[in-house]
């Protein structure tokens, strides 16, 4: 488990065959910045892999779910080729969890915007 200072922008933690996947960036809305999408689709690959899981639930500290990608990381690179990178890695993670060959649960609360309703 994890305490309130966990700085990490994804936390997994299994519990009775249930993966939980929590997006832990409650101060930015838990907005997807590249290094949440990136953790997002490794331990997504991983779960396609482990059999000891049954169920994924993607969950989120604080009031809102998701607000979406990081705009404020978005305008600070300004790079077509990044730009291009980063909306493929997230169709990357929004394919992945349409391929997961287990049920995948998207817990909400408060606000999912955008690519943050994507996951829902």
């Amino acid at each position: 488990m994890h305490t309130a200072v966990d700085e990490r922008p994804l936390i997994r933690c299994d519990q009775h065959g249930v993966a939980t996947l929590t997006l832990n960036r409650p101060g930015q809305f838990n907005a997807l910045s590249e290094e949440v999408l990136k953790t997002l689709n490794g331990e997504l690959s991983r779960l396609a892999h482990d059999s000891t899981v049954r169920c994924v639930v993607i969950a989120a500290e604080g009031r809102a779910f998701c607000a979406g990608h990081d705009l404020k990381q978005m305008r600070a690179t300004r790079d077509k080729a990044y730009y291009q990178q980063l909306f493929s890695l997230c169709g990357d993670v929004m394919q992945r969890i349409v391929e997961l060959p287990l049920p995948v649960i998207a817990r909400v609360q408060g606000i999912a915007t955008a690519a943050g309703c994507q996951l829902v």
